[in-house]
């Protein structure tokens, strides 16, 4: 019996609604959705400098191997596939991979998704010229182990860029208060305050790990125009950080 016949249709159709759902503007995924054009406007520049490409060609990212660490449905590996990157995409929750893949081959992108940690891919000798650690490393149980294992997988001269938010009374009422109880962006719970990251610990961790720190920006939300924004200043919530290996 050939291995297409095991395919259950139903349970197909399950993971593409789900697909649908990660991709779907006004779903529940809308806060990222809204955020993702400064996350990606960040990372394509810091690349671009770090590597020497022009971001105005086709395909500028073409010869690099980028990681997505906790790349949920591909909203970041889908416009780095698009640059030219060969691209993993990993992730510890398994459910978020057949969505990933799905939309990946609907895009008609060819996208590596896995179901792994930092540390597996780590103890597998895996490297990269970038790896993307974007809003995961405040779930983390023990964000040093987590980090030197991120150094292990960049190549020698490569990039690590890592967004998290910051611990202070402002961040409680607008990551948590705000975002989960009066807008409901996110479930309830999403975020534990106590496990949020100043920006001089994060550079910490990043130092010991073995990594050089080179640039650190806030990403703001004006709640008036209701649109995110990249700032030099204003670090207070959620900030970005990027550091490359020696």
């Amino acid at each position: 019996m050939s291995a297409t016949n095991t395919v259950d249709p139903s349970e197909i159709a399950k993971f593409e609604a789900m697909a649908a759902e990660w991709w779907d503007l006004n779903g529940k995924f809308k806060p990222l959705h809204m955020m993702n054009p400064v996350r990606l406007d960040y990372i394509t520049r810091q690349i671009a400098a770090e590597y020497g490409r022009n971001l105005s060609e086709p395909e500028p990212f073409k010869g690099l191997r980028i990681l997505d660490i906790g790349c949920g449905g591909g909203l970041l590996c889908e416009p780095m596939a698009r640059l030219g990157a060969r691209v993993v995409g990993a992730d510890a929750a398994e459910r978020n991979i057949p969505v990933a893949r799905i939309h990946a081959e609907q895009s008609g992108l060819d996208i590596d998704y896995r179901h792994t940690t930092a540390e597996a891919l780590a103890e597998a000798g895996e490297q990269f010229d970038a790896v993307l650690n974007m809003e995961v490393v405040e779930h983390v149980a023990d964000p040093q182990a987590y980090l030197d294992a991120c150094q292990k997988l960049l190549k020698p001269g490569g990039i690590h860029i890592c967004s998290t938010i910051n611990r202070n009374p402002k961040s409680f009422a607008m990551a948590i208060v705000g975002a989960e109880y009066i807008m409901r962006w996110l479930p309830k719970g999403t975020h534990e305050w106590n496990k949020f990251i100043t920006p001089d610990e994060l550079f910490g961790f990043i130092e010991k790990a073995g990594m050089t720190p080179v640039d650190r920006k806030g990403f703001v939300f004006n709640f008036a125009k209701f649109t995110w924004s990249i700032s030099d200043k204003d670090l207070s919530v959620n900030y970005v950080t990027a550091a490359t290996k020696p």
